[in-house]
């Protein structure tokens, strides 16, 4: 088996129209040779991203799922645009082909850019890597590296002057985000009443501005196959904006599942950071602090934050699923991922410990049953 991830078989009802796609990159004078073999990538939840592999050509697509979305997601004329003007500061970025926002071609707006061939890291290594606890650390700390060399770039009398608002960005994030939850909520997820409350009460003034990523994670990075411990590509601008660095960082490690972790976090994590050698959540904080001279007294905002933000990022997806506007099986469990991200929550903030406890075990059980065998 490669390391090198080429994606699969494109799931049922996201086929792709790629005798249209195909013209309309002619059309923009893109030298692209037929036949042409079209396989989808597994990793996203939100956006939907194939493979096009021409005789001639290596081409990734970016298109928006079908069904109701947030009003401000899926935009991908500002993902094109993103990397476009980020690029020049930021190395590791895919080159931007075209960018199609004629529904009528495939019913979407849509993008085309040329694919970094590398290693995804996703819930497991390829176990051809066979890295060492030394090499698993080294990995690590690269990761983290280039989120801060992102958080240095000066996009100041750039046209990334534009991602977004700065100042203020802590409170827009918690009163958007929460709003958003209220429109996706379904009957069998918590209402995370208290979590909202207590987030709204206790939102910081911004450490700083600078661009940030907002979706960082392993499986939205690509290592060099022939050093498969150095970053060569970062992917999936769709959230990027201007905003606090601190926030990124906690939204960030809502997707850092360690060792300990309960049952459902280890049955759904996205990464391999369970891997000896890798850091814990809070050496992963100390390390970002100590390098960016950051710091801050209220830590426990923007890691409950990160959690809700996902919770409702989850919750958006399962939306959905419940509603059936996608039948991606992938979906249907995820009302049990929010009620444990729920507890997690409320015990970061030291209320309901017993409560809390009784219902991980709740939903712990629950989920084993719906695991399959």
């Amino acid at each position: 088996m490669s390391v090198i991830d080429v994606g699969g078989t494109v799931r049922e009802g996201e086929e792709l129209d790629i005798q249209a796609v195909t013209a309309w990159l002619k059309q923009q004078n893109v030298d692209v040779v037929e036949p042409v073999e079209v396989t989808q990538y597994s990793g996203g939840a939100s956006n939907w991203t194939y493979r096009l592999k021409y005789s001639n050509a290596d081409l990734i697509l970016r298109r928006p799922p079908k069904g109701t979305k947030a009003k401000s997601a899926h935009d991908m004329a500002r993902e094109y645009h993103v990397q476009k003007n980020l690029a020049p500061f930021y190395p590791v970025l895919p080159e931007m082909v075209a960018l199609c926002q004629d529904e009528a071609v495939i019913g979407c707006d849509f993008y085309v850019m040329q694919r970094i061939e590398g290693i995804i890291p996703r819930a497991k290594l390829p176990p051809e890597l066979d890295f060492s606890e030394t090499q698993v650390h080294e990995l690590c700390v690269n990761v983290i590296d280039k989120l801060i060399e992102l958080h240095q770039v000066p996009y100041a009398g750039t046209e990334l002057e534009k991602l977004g608002k700065g100042d203020g960005y802590c409170r827009r994030q918690v009163e958007g985000w929460d709003a958003r939850y209220a429109k996706a909520h379904t009957i069998n997820v918590p209402s995370f009443k208290y979590v909202r409350k207590w987030l709204l009460d206790h939102i910081p003034v911004d450490s700083k501005t600078c661009i940030i990523h907002n979706d960082w994670r392993f499986d939205n990075v690509i290592l060099d196959p022939k050093h498969p411990t150095q970053v060569i590509g970062v992917l999936d601008w769709e959230m990027a904006t201007l905003g606090d660095p601190l926030m990124d960082l906690g939204s960030a490690l809502a997707y850092w599942v360690e060792d300990t972790d309960n049952q459902i976090f280890k049955a759904t994590r996205r990464q391999p950071t369970h891997l000896k050698g890798m850091f814990t959540r809070q050496q992963v904080v100390d390390y970002y602090l100590q390098k960016t001279g950051l710091s801050t007294d209220n830590w426990t905002f923007y890691e409950v934050f990160g959690i809700f933000r996902l919770a409702v990022i989850a919750q958006q997806i399962y939306y959905r699923y419940f509603h059936k506007q996608t039948n991606n099986p992938a979906f249907k469990d995820f009302w049990i991922v929010i009620h444990a991200l729920h507890i997690r929550a409320l015990k970061l903030i030291g209320l309901q410990k017993l409560e809390a406890n009784e219902l991980a075990q709740k939903y712990i059980a629950k989920f084993k049953e719906l695991m399959p065998k």
